[in-house]
């Protein structure tokens, strides 16, 4: 069993290398991906250009790849937009061990809707979900529509545009770096 563990994790982190490397993009492609996931969102979901435009800061990732095989790993890049401006684009990475098997792509958008979340995000060196600061999954109602008056939280996530065998919208555990494009 111990030797299964093992490959299997020699064999991830191999996987986890070689989807980081394929995947890194420049920042104009960046952009180009968040402004097309940002359409996509306001497209399905009612009233989400009215809420993103009264967020303090909107971090996208356009495509976020998990795959696993018991021990699991996903990998990402996006940008952090204020005032509808690209200022900084940061790597989301996340491991997960467990009964999993499969792989899934899948968009996040995640809204600062408080400004000491948001200054907090930003000065981090790392900032992990659960340790650093927790995001409230937002659930849109029948027909995609957002009830804003029942979200509270400082930091509301949305997970759409999954694809893949492997279903999971949690986001414990996922870590967030700043990179330089």
């Amino acid at each position: 069993m111990k030797k299964i563990i093992a490959n299997t994790l020699i064999i991830l982190s191999l996987f986890l290398v070689l989807l980081q490397s394929s995947y890194a993009a420049s920042a104009e492609e960046i952009n180009i991906r968040v402004d097309a996931a940002i359409e996509i969102f306001n497209e399905r979901v009612k009233e989400g250009r009215e809420f993103l435009a009264n967020a303090k800061g909107v971090l996208v990732f356009p495509n976020i790849v998990k795959a696993g095989f018991f021990i699991g790993g996903e990998f990402g890049e996006g940008a952090l937009r204020i005032n509808n401006k690209h200022v900084n684009y940061y790597r989301t990475t996340g491991a997960s061990f467990g009964f999993q098997f499969g792989a899934q792509t899948k968009s996040v958008i995640i809204v600062f809707l408080d400004n000491e979340a948001l200054t907090k995000f930003r000065n981090s060196s790392g900032w992990e979900v659960g340790v650093d600061g927790s995001i409230a999954i937002a659930d849109t109602g029948a027909g995609g529509s957002i009830d804003s008056t029942n979200i509270s939280d400082p930091i509301v996530a949305f997970v759409f545009g999954n694809k893949g065998l492997m279903i999971d919208v949690s986001l414990a555990g996922t870590k967030y770096s700043k990179i330089n494009k």
